[in-house]
């Protein structure tokens, strides 16, 4: 998986706080607070994302489209965190560093996580 441009993620990292669909409106004059914007650029990127895969869209009443994330800002990150381990030629090497550098709460989040991942594997 490709990590997300600099505005794709600044749309989808919006998207994922307010949980909800919104139109590029709502997205540019979000941005707009901290910098300017222009809508067409809000609208182009938009496009983008549907068209990898990343918004669905739905029509809204009139002309602006709907945009909603297609994955969790959580599904992204371990996408992400796949792709960097598969970019190791010692898997297990680099998941001890990982693990290494994890505060002990959420070593106790791993150690749950593969609890449960062993559940569903058992079935």
């Amino acid at each position: 998986m490709r990590r997300l441009g600099e505005l794709e993620a600044e749309i989808m990292d919006r998207l994922w706080k307010w949980k909800r669909p919104a139109t590029v409106r709502d997205i540019v004059d979000d941005i707009n607070r901290t910098r300017p914007l222009a809508y067409t650029t809000v609208l182009t990127v938009a496009n983008i994302l549907h068209a990898k895969g990343w918004l669905l869209r739905e029509k809204k009443q009139g002309r602006a489209w709907l945009y909603e994330p297609v994955r969790t800002r959580e599904e992204y990150s371990a996408a992400m965190m796949e792709d960097a381990l598969g970019a190791s030629e010692d898997r297990p090497a680099a998941l001890a560093h990982f693990v290494g550098q994890m505060s002990p709460t959420e070593v106790a989040a791993l150690r749950e996580a593969l609890r449960t991942a062993g559940r569903h594997t058992d079935t």
